[in-house]
């Protein structure tokens, strides 16, 4: 049995555990939640769960303290992405202790955060809390960031009092971000008709067509460039919004106009910058009506694949305000990648990103998150429930 406190296990031992769960986002996270909410239970804390389309994923949200409006959420999400591939050089789902450094997938990104709040929630439902907290565990953050839209409804939808600031635990070295981009993902299958390529007129390449969204992709982003940043925009680098595209499949031969073209289109919006998902589509239609003028039957098929709203900064937002007093970190801090912070802040709950480790080791092989950081966020926790005594 693994060590643990007056108050349950300790942070570490937990993390342990949550590390041993292979929760990569193509597979279940069902028994990690299982783990969580009997271990939740054994400590006294009433958990409930919210069960994907599918059965074989969950949410779980808990709450502790008075049952009063205003409780701090503590939110990380459960899944990972995938070990396949990487040279790694340790047993990914065996959390190692190696020089300062605690190695494992998820450590970083961002088990290590879901281990502490987990904890704190413990020591918190024994403490005198004036104010509650809250724990909100989603799965599929590493596929989009839209399944947590289904957690934060069915929190609101509870008997539970509604919470108020939102603390995302994604690695940011405990600095307070208090803004990120936005983003859509979308994916496009051109489909073609085959012919001869000397005879390429009469036919329609799906590749051919693919390039011209491609390069009005280009074209846009090098008109963002050029723009005078807005003022939301200018903390960000780059300070605007950007397109990509990053795997392109498709075609049979070199001498043959190619049938079918897929590939993902997205976008890392700055805040304020909305709309790029209709403009994106508005787009397609329109290449896709030239490809009807020679053939009727190529079109595009287009369905979304993620939606991920920007993290507004705040004025004077609660969950700022609460994440620099307890941290004393008072500059200013945007990133780029996205988080679960801005689904919660559409629906009304003020929200920062705060959380131990480097973003850099996230998705890493042999990623890893330093003692340091760790216990760093353990004492975050420990301020974080004296503040909610008071």
């Amino acid at each position: 049995m693994a060590s643990s406190t007056s108050h349950g296990l300790t942070a570490r031992d937990i993390l342990d555990r949550l590390i041993a769960f292979p929760t990569v986002s193509r597979d279940t996270n069902l028994p990690l939640v299982d783990w969580v909410q009997d271990y939740l239970a054994s400590q006294g804390i009433d958990s409930h769960r919210v069960l994907s389309p599918c059965g074989e994923k969950a949410h779980l949200y808990a709450h502790v303290g008075p049952l009063i409006d205003g409780a701090v959420v503590l939110s990380g999400h459960t899944d990972v992405v995938p070990v396949d591939g990487q040279a790694w050089t340790r047993d990914p789902w065996t959390l190692v202790e190696e020089e300062g450094k605690l190695y494992g997938r998820g450590t970083c990104d961002m088990k290590g955060f879901d281990a502490l709040a987990i904890a704190a929630m413990v020591k918190a439902g024994k403490a005198p809390l004036k104010r509650p907290l809250q724990l909100a565990l989603s799965y599929d953050e590493e596929v989009g960031c839209m399944a947590v839209a289904d957690l934060v409804e069915a929190m609101i939808a509870s008997d539970l009092p509604r919470g108020d600031s939102v603390i995302v635990g994604e690695p940011s070295m405990m600095k307070v971000v208090t803004g990120h981009k936005g983003g859509v993902g979308i994916a496009m299958h051109f489909r073609g008709f085959e012919v001869h390529s000397s005879l390429a007129p009469y036919g329609v390449s799906a590749i051919m067509e693919g390039a011209r969204l491609i390069q009005w992709a280009n074209e846009m982003n090098e008109a963002n460039a050029a723009a005078t940043p807005s003022d939301l925009a200018a903390p960000f680098d780059p300070p605007y919004s950007t397109l990509h595209v990053g795997v392109i499949s498709g075609g049979t031969a070199h001498n043959i106009t190619a049938r079918d073209c897929e590939f993902l289109m997205s976008t890392r919006a700055v805040p304020g910058d909305t709309g790029w998902g209709d403009r994106i589509i508005a787009k397609a239609r329109e290449i896709e009506a030239g490809m009807k003028a020679v053939r009727p039957e190529a079109c595009i098929d287009i369905s979304d694949v993620f939606g991920v709203p920007p993290l507004t900064p705040e004025t004077d937002g609660p969950a700022e305000i609460l994440a620099r007093r307890l941290t004393g970190d008072n500059a200013q801090h945007v990133v780029s990648y996205g988080t679960e912070g801005g689904q919660f802040q559409v629906r009304g709950y003020s929200a920062v990103v705060c959380g131990p480790g480097d973003i850099a080791q996230a998705h890493q092989p042999d990623e890893f998150l330093t003692v340091a950081q760790f216990n760093e966020g353990g004492a975050f926790m420990d301020r974080l429930i004296d503040d909610l005594c008071r």
